[in-house]
């Protein structure tokens, strides 16, 4: 490793340790963009600024500086990865066992540690997204041409953000710029008839690229389609076509800093389209996913900043089958927050209070329709020399549950020159979706929150050579909603299932013989606690890994991605295995120009036959051909 990050690692450790330094780095982070449910990227200078994480704190603060597990994605390794979507991105991170049903653009759930699919928390620029009724966030509706950054953090934080919080949270920030203009295209088109472009332009005024007075903006705009593949292989509504998927997306956002005490932003992305699937009561959708934040801060010193925040978020469907309508499921968030961030003596306190509404139209009629949850919280952080703390508590009062009181303490210790031990207990909880309390005929509006409560160990080391990590955790959660023979006529949903879920986690970044080197690994042990024979809970591999390598040769560009991941089982009872499975991945470019490039892709290259979801097909062998075209910012 160069000398200079050996420097540059030494420097960041010597501003963790200094409580003046922190404060100083805050003090210049805290221009941040504050959006409904937590803050986004800063602006003005501060992006300038590397390794600056948000979302386990909802404060800035370096990555190093981070007491939970987190993990970042940044938009250079998105280019250089050249993932075929924001699941594919994430597949085989550390932590992270993806679910998909039938190839591209189709229903995809993210287990994060082991804990369900609607245990994690899914933000864009800040603002919750997700369906109100199924529970679920449909990343696979947001497309990479749209990403900017994500970061994803380990670990319950239901103390800072509410309810889903309890694996952990995963945060998208939207692409923009860092100069005073920024223009990119892209296009490309490749097998099963796939063809996506991509553009937008973004800038900032001078005053504000200086990180003073001036405004900025952003506009970026993508589309694609696929033929897509035979999703499902099942004889239940089976129809052995290409299932094809469109979405076509867009974001707008701007800001403002007026002077040094206020700035404000505005936001918008949405993404719509089209999706064909098999092996349910419809056969093709029309989606819209909707994101709108807005925030004002005012600064009134280095010491003190008050965030106020509003936003919405809107995940509509309609459902069809052989082109008749089958049913309609639309649900909208709104979502307003007030946040005061206040430095004491070598502290720093956080204190806020969230707002949230659900409301459901559906073609099903809903017992209940709408429900609003209010939250307060509050968080201090304080280093004591060469240890650090971060203890939080929150409040939150549901409409339909009543309240639940969640919290958190984590602590670092650098023991050693590069090295941090980490600890940490939380609580969490999950409120219960629509359908499970309201769905005509199924639901049970009896139900109670899911609850959890986790232990965490970690150890992480920033020598010369690199970064590494190791994070032992284990959560056991209660009051698991399953479904119960026993209640209602049919049976029904009810708080009757347990969890114990333990693991170890494994994270590597270096340079091997000039490769960039980046690689992780995932142990689980996920039983369902409330069988005695200890089943595994299902759809979550016991072991992953992914390893991606890559190195530029002059005006050429190589890399390579292997993610694996053990045997699954489809259902509580153990009883339909799926097999384990390796996929191997190409990377090639070649630089035509400054601002000009070619790329190539081949994905599975050894064309292997696997399945994440029992029945759904995954894509064989694929290659996507691209032209790019970014002037340098």
């Amino acid at each position: 490793m160069p000398s200079a990050r050996a420097g540059a690692v030494e420097e960041s450790r010597v501003h963790r340790n200094n409580a003046a330094s922190r404060r100083a780095v805050l003090a210049t982070t805290l221009s941040l963009v504050f959006v409904p449910v937590a803050p986004a990227l800063a602006e003005g200078a501060a992006t300038d600024l590397d390794n600056v994480v948000v979302t386990a704190t909802r404060t800035a603060q370096t990555q190093d500086q981070a007491l939970a597990a987190v993990s970042v994605i940044e938009r250079e390794e998105i280019e250089r990865l050249q993932p075929a979507s924001l699941p594919d991105l994430l597949r085989g991170r550390a932590g992270i066992s993806l679910a998909n049903n039938g190839g591209p653009g189709k229903a995809t759930s993210l287990f994060l540690r082991g804990t369900e699919s609607d245990h994690v928390l899914v933000l864009v620029d800040g603002v919750k997204i997700g369906s109100a009724t199924s529970g679920g966030a449909a990343l696979q509706d947001i497309p990479v041409e749209q990403i900017e950054r994500i970061e994803i953090v380990r670990g319950p934080f239901s103390s800072l953000y509410g309810s889903e919080a309890i694996g952990g949270v995963v945060q998208v920030f939207t692409r923009r710029p860092q100069g005073p203009f920024e223009p990119n295209a892209r296009i490309a088109a490749g097998s099963d008839d796939t063809w996506r472009a991509a553009a937008g332009v973004g800038g900032r005024s001078a005053g504000a690229v200086a990180g003073g007075r001036g405004g900025w903006y952003a506009l970026q705009a993508a589309h694609e389609a696929t033929a897509g593949i035979d999703a499902y292989r099942g004889t239940r509504n089976a129809d052995p076509d290409r299932d094809g998927y469109r979405n076509s997306s867009l974001t707008v956002q701007g800001g403002y800093r007026f002077d040094e005490r206020w700035d404000g932003d505005l936001r918008v992305f949405q993404a719509e389209g089209e999706n064909e699937y098999d092996g349910g009561p419809a056969s093709e959708s029309g989606f819209t996913e909707r994101v709108v934040g807005a925030r004002l801060r005012y600064a009134p010193g280095t010491r003190a900043t008050f965030t106020l925040s509003a936003g919405t978020s809107a995940d509509l469907s309609e459902n069809y089958f052989d082109g008749v309508f089958n049913s309609r499921f639309d649900t909208r968030r709104a979502l307003g927050g007030l946040q005061a961030d206040l430095g004491l003596g070598s502290g720093l306190l956080t204190l806020g209070f969230d707002w949230q509404r659900d409301e459901v139209e559906s073609s099903e009629d809903y017992a209940r329709d709408r429900r609003i949850n209010r939250g307060l919280f509050g968080q201090w952080q304080q280093d004591f020399g060469a240890q650090s703390l971060q203890a939080s508590v929150r409040r939150d009062d549901d409409g339909q549950f009543g309240g639940e009181t969640t919290g958190s303490v984590l602590w670092g210790w650098d023991f050693a020159r590069a090295l941090r031990l980490t600890a940490s207990y939380g609580t969490g909880f999950k409120a219960p979706t629509f359908n499970e309390l309201y769905y005509p005929g199924y639901g049970n509006p009896d139900l109670g929150p899911e609850t959890s409560r986790s232990v965490e160990l970690g150890l992480r080391g920033e020598p010369a050579w690199g970064e590494w990590s190791l994070n032992a955790f284990q959560t056991r959660i209660d009051d698991m909603i399953a479904y119960d023979a026993d209640f209602g006529p049919f049976g029904g949903p009810n708080n009757i299932d347990r969890a114990r879920i333990r693991g170890l986690e494994a994270v590597v970044d270096t340079v091997v013989a000039g490769w960039d080197l980046r690689g992780s690994a995932t142990w689980l042990d996920p039983e369902n606690d409330a069988d005695s024979a200890g089943k595994v809970l299902p759809r979550r591999a016991r072991q992953s890994a992914r390893i991606d390598l890559d190195r530029r040769f002059g005006a050429f560009s190589g890399g390579a991605s292997l993610t694996a991941a053990g045997e699954r089982y489809d259902n509580l009872a153990n009883t339909r295995r799926m097999g384990g499975y390796g996929l191997f991945d190409l990377r090639v470019g070649y630089a035509l120009a400054e601002a000009w490039e070619l790329r190539l892709s081949v994905d599975n290259v050894f064309d292997k036959s696997y399945e994440t979801a029992m029945f759904y097909n995954q894509p064989g062998r694929t290659w996507l051909l691209g032209l790019r075209w970014h002037p340098a910012r």
